[in-house]
């Protein structure tokens, strides 16, 4: 995964989410460029992924200390 991408919180990942699904619902785009939106869209899914997979297990990490 890219510096960039491990740099954002999950509300930035989900805003940008947000403002990409705005874009390509537009209509304004061509076939490469929708491609293209699509691509940085599933670059920031799997974001989302790895951030809410370090959660749990910080999660798991933090039971296990409490017992």
């Amino acid at each position: 995964m890219e510096k960039e991408w491990e740099e954002l919180t999950m509300e930035e990942a989900y805003r940008q989410l947000d403002q990409l699904l705005d874009e390509m619902e537009s209509g304004e785009h061509s076939l490469e460029e929708m491609f293209g939106l699509y691509q940085k869209g599933i670059k920031l899914v799997q974001c989302c992924h790895e951030k809410i997979d370090q959660m749990e297990k910080q999660l798991i990490i933090l039971e296990g200390n409490g017992e």
